[in-house]
């Protein structure tokens, strides 16, 4: 059997059941199974994708926070922000809104190299506040970020994939939103799922025909049949 490539995949909204919510099960064996390094790309802040890698048994190949941090095994680098996170933070608080996660904000609390603001909020006023600050604005159809303009998903894979002694172009890609663009970029191959915004379809070498982990399962045989 021919070698399979590395994968990178995006979690939320590629990983997921139909309603867009919760990892369907039904990906956990092919990803633990995979012959080839799988690295989980996120939005979410730095401990969720490690502790999805630890419940899947899989290695610690982790970029997270859009590209803010990024792991290889023990190789761990965390983008440095400044306190531009905290001021802008600050600075939405002051325009009359909360980021809209509740007292206890488990969505930043471990989060260390940008902001994720819940979509009920206002776009445009967030827009702004990014652009005083530096910083990019995202819409992953999940949550606004706003993130320092030099980190990118695509920016982080290029250092695991130099930690595991591989290229980018060597792996294939699965996402569905515009943070996944800069992956699609990279990766010799990406697929965009089904539910994918138009941004994430644009970029992609293929789009699939199914949303969600029904998308994603589809993309790992096509990968399978590509390379057999």
């Amino acid at each position: 059997m021919t070698d399979r490539p590395p994968l990178v995949l995006d979690i939320d909204g590629t990983l997921t059941r139909p309603s867009g919510h919760g990892i369907d099960p039904r990906t956990f064996d092919p990803i633990h199974e995979w012959p080839a390094p799988v690295v989980l790309a996120t939005g979410k802040a730095f401990p969720y994708p490690i502790a999805l890698c630890d419940f899947l048994d899989v290695d610690h190949l982790v970029v997270a926070e859009n590209g803010g941090v990024a792991v290889a095994h023990d190789d761990v680098h965390v983008h440095d922000a400044g306190d531009r996170i905290d001021a802008v933070a600050a600075a939405i608080r002051d325009a009359g809104h909360d980021l809209g996660w509740g007292e206890a904000d488990l969505v930043n609390r471990w989060r260390e190299t940008e902001l994720a603001v819940r979509r009920t909020i206002p776009a445009e006023p967030l827009r702004a506040v990014a652009s005083e600050h530096d910083l990019a604005f995202v819409d992953t159809g999940y949550a606004y970020h706003l993130k320092p303009r030099d980190v990118s998903k695509g920016t982080a894979l290029e250092r695991v994939a130099a930690a595991l002694d591989l290229a980018p172009a060597d792996f294939a890609a699965v996402g569905d939103s515009e943070n996944d663009v800069s992956t699609f970029e990279r990766a010799g191959r990406s697929y965009a799922v089904a539910n994918a915004d138009e941004a994430a379809k644009a970029a992609a070498d293929v789009v699939l025909d199914d949303a969600h982990a029904d998308g994603t399962l589809a993309a790992f045989d096509a990968i399978r049949d590509r390379h057999a």
